[in-house]
């Protein structure tokens, strides 16, 4: 465990960062997963309405910097490629 009062100070911001991360990245994965079960259902409607909640929060995850811009924009794209292929 840290001893100085800076180190003392920072573990606990780490943490505080941590966990706060974690829940975004949790969010992020729920979102994927219900565009997914969206999609199984074949459900066009419900799959496009999943999938611009989850262009949004992965979008915002990205912001924040807990995932990179790149893995977001992947993510986006094989999701989006996923529900236009069920459209058409």
């Amino acid at each position: 465990m840290a001893n100085h009062k800076s180190a003392i100070k920072r573990a606990r911001q780490s943490e505080e960062r941590r966990i706060r991360n974690r829940a975004r990245k949790t969010r992020m994965k729920n979102v994927i997963k219900s565009v997914q079960e969206a999609l199984a259902s074949n459900s066009r409607e419900l799959a496009l309405e999943k999938l611009k909640e989850a262009i949004a929060v992965i979008d915002k995850t990205a912001a924040k910097g807990v995932i990179h811009k790149n893995n977001a924009s992947r993510k986006i794209s094989r999701l989006s490629r996923k529900v236009n292929a069920l459209a058409s």
